[in-house]
């Protein structure tokens, strides 16, 4: 018994001086992030009210107050409720925010789905962000990039880099899983909440995006989101709408009623088919042959 109970302090013992050992670290990318800011006189920020950019946004009010400006797109690629919830957090947290309007499908790149879509669509993005910025007499443009980001296919980095915007979160070395627990720290509600890339992700490369395809996809999205499922992504393959969820959310969907309810929105919004992706969910799957 003695001997048990001396095994069980020394795990716990070990177990502290981990969690010392990661919160240490935490900590010294918050400070990080935090001089960073520091240095800078000025930001606007792409604000897309996801996790890490309402991170970043909330820090940098904190650091440089008014002297910062939330701007966010306006565009059919971008789900209304991202662009509400945006908006209502800019007007808890006293940000300026600007909303531009983006008409992506007008460019040419985007509207035929290249797989070098996204470097098209950033650097009209960030273009329009630099203008906004320099009416406003701000210099430093920053967007949400985080370390993770730098590991998978995103042609947009190139965009930013060769526009020279800046990513404070890079910078500072803090990841996804930083962020939520940095977040979770300081009571922000988008600690847990799921990660929702631009709704031209969810059709396969080469495949042309349509007004009407985008429209399907955030209407099928929002049908889940309203069920009460949380990460999940609807690729669009023609007449097939292919759902792809989190493995333990597998149980859920397949119930009756709600394979019932399911079926016959998407049916009704112009999929002939709904099929679940037995793989799960997966950031990016679409990348997988690039």
């Amino acid at each position: 018994m003695l001997e048990n109970r001396e095994n069980s302090e020394k795990i716990s013992a070990v177990e502290k001086e981990d969690d010392m050992s990661i919160n240490s670290e935490l900590s010294s990318k918050k400070g990080k992030l935090i001089n960073y800011l520091k240095g800078c006189q000025n930001a606007a920020i792409a604000f897309s009210s996801g996790v890490d950019s309402t991170y970043l946004a909330y820090m940098a009010k904190e650091i440089l107050g008014d002297k910062m400006l939330a701007v966010t797109v306006k565009a059919s690629a971008i789900p209304e409720r991202e662009l509400t919830e945006g908006r209502m957090f800019c007007e808890k947290n006293g940000i300026k925010q600007v909303v531009i309007e983006l008409d992506q499908l007008s460019i040419k790149e985007f509207a035929t789905n290249v797989p070098e879509r996204c470097y098209y669509c950033k650097k009209e993005i960030f273009d329009s962000i630099i203008k906004v910025a320099a009416d406003n007499g701000i210099e430093n443009i920053f967007d949400g990039s985080n370390v993770d980001d730098l590991s998978d296919y995103r042609p947009g980095l190139k965009a930013l880099k060769e526009l020279k915007i800046k990513s404070p979160l890079v910078e500072a070395g803090l990841t996804k899983k930083d962020i939520r627990l940095l977040s979770k720290e300081i009571g922000l509600p988008t600690w847990d909440k799921p990660s929702f890339a631009c709704l031209a992700s969810r059709i396969p490369y080469n495949e042309v995006i349509t007004k009407k395809k985008l429209e399907m996809v955030e209407k099928a999205e929002q049908k889940l989101y309203e069920m009460g499922f949380k990460q999940f992504r609807v690729r669009h393959h023609g007449k097939i709408a292919r759902i792809e969820l989190l493995p333990e959310d597998f149980d859920k969907i397949i119930r009756k009623e709600s394979l019932k309810e399911i079926n016959e929105y998407f049916e009704k919004i112009g999929f002939e088919y709904t099929a679940l992706d037995l793989s799960g969910y997966k950031t990016g799957s679409l990348n997988k042959n690039i």
